[in-house]
């Protein structure tokens, strides 16, 4: 089993640097399964949102699983998000409390602003700005409360940030965002470093079809060839050497228990500067660039 490391929030609270992504993983048979996997290899982080839709199916395993590993809930580490079409003040707090209810807990670890606009409006609606910091003053009492020990934010870039850590009481915990070599958002990063947030990446290993450019990027084949590592392992070791967290979703076994394995070996800073040159400013998942 893998021993993964930990990093401490802006509030001191302990959370691991690598967990698993739960992303289009659905139905109670699968999850269970998959977090049964996690679990055995050492995984104590697991990450969901109110749109993955599988929030009470992680419940129901976890309260299976845990006592079969002689774990507690105060040994793992939960994330959920707001979905776009519950921002705003009110709003916000209700599908906070859904989402604990779903997932059977008395409070999540981390809880983020998914989206930093607002389900079924344009892009330019100039009401993306007031819904989503009511729902960070609804998040702000909730974690007040004790409901939620950490509050962040999910897809947010600078200006959105800047934004709301202007009249926040409580500072943002987390950035989680799309972070990869062929997307290195290093402006962004290096805001968040400075400023205490901690960056951490959903889609390290790129897209979840079979065209996956950045898995079979030659480079990244050819320095995991040099390392005798997978492609993914190579992925997520350049994020978390770092300092940035890592997400990796997977339904096969041996690649959950791969994904693990990234703290017991460091890659050369020639390495790590040739996958960052492969920056190219692809996404691969959202772009909120266009949200005001």
């Amino acid at each position: 089993m893998s021993v993964i490391k930990c990093i401490q929030l802006n509030n001191s609270v302990a959370m691991p640097l690598l967990g698993l992504g739960t992303f289009k993983i659905r139905g109670q048979e699968t999850v269970h399964r998959i977090l049964d996997s996690a679990l055995a290899a050492g995984y104590r982080s697991f990450d969901t949102a109110s749109v993955y839709r599988n929030e009470e199916d992680i419940g129901r395993s976890l309260q299976t699983l845990l006592p079969k590993y002689g774990l507690c809930r105060q040994d793992i580490f939960i994330t959920s998000k707001l979905a776009p079409k519950d921002q705003g003040r009110g709003a916000c707090r209700e599908a906070c409390l859904l989402s604990l209810a779903r997932l059977q807990c008395s409070y999540l670890d981390l809880f983020l602003i998914h989206w930093p606009g607002t389900q079924k409006m344009q892009p330019g609606d100039s009401r993306h700005k007031p819904n989503r910091l009511g729902s960070w003053a609804d998040m702000e009492q909730l974690y007040e409360e004790g409901k939620l020990r950490a509050v962040g934010v999910s897809n947010f870039l600078q200006h959105h940030l800047e934004e709301l850590t202007g009249v926040c009481r409580v500072t943002p915990a987390v950035l989680q965002i799309e972070f990869h070599p062929h997307l290195v958002q290093k402006d962004l990063l290096s805001w968040c470093q400075q400023s205490g947030v901690h960056f951490q990446a959903y889609s390290s290993l790129g897209t979840t079809s079979e065209d996956n450019k950045l898995l079979y990027d030659s480079t990244v084949q050819m320095i995991a060839s040099q390392y005798n590592k997978t492609p993914a392992q190579i992925l997520l070791r350049w994020a978390v050497q770092q300092g940035v967290g890592v997400l990796p979703k997977s339904t096969n076994k041996k690649h959950i228990e791969e994904n693990a394995q990234v703290f017991d070996f460091e890659l050369k800073e020639h390495d790590m500067q040739t996958l960052s040159g492969l920056s190219s400013n692809v996404h691969y998942c959202w772009d909120p660039s266009l949200i005001t």
